[in-house]
């Protein structure tokens, strides 16, 4: 299983980027997917989850309006789309796969013991 993400890189406050993550190896289709984040000297920490259809999705506090979780099922690619960048988004961006189609809750979607495959993360870098 490969988990490959690009589309990170530097931008200005208000700005914005599209994350992306190519999957293969797995059946992506029925793969409920998160995406995490890790700032230098800190946790890494949950930002968002869809499950296998895309009927249901997570984000945590800090980011919602401002950034979009998708899957392309046809291209087995997922996506993170990041508006209003501030420069506390700035981290390593992972995204991850788990092995079930759908989350019980929102617990469990933002859990990093709920995956069980990552992705080498892609940098992510907001200057003010």
């Amino acid at each position: 299983v490969q988990l490959v993400e690009s589309g990170g890189g530097l931008v200005q406050a208000g700005g914005s980027l599209r994350l992306s993550c190519a999957v293969s190896g797995l059946t992506f289709k029925y793969a409920a997917m998160g995406w995490f984040r890790q700032a230098p000297g800190k946790e890494r920490e949950f930002v968002a989850a869809i499950n296998w259809n895309g009927g249901s999705t997570y984000y945590t506090d800090s980011v919602k309006g401002r950034f979009t979780i998708s899957k392309d099922n046809a291209k087995n690619t997922l996506h993170l789309q990041m508006n209003s960048l501030k420069p506390e988004d700035t981290a390593v961006y992972y995204c991850a796969a788990s092995p079930t189609p759908n989350y019980i809750n929102y617990i469990r979607a933002s859990s990093t013991g709920t995956y069980n495959y990552w992705g080498q993360g892609a940098q992510v870098t907001v200057s003010a």
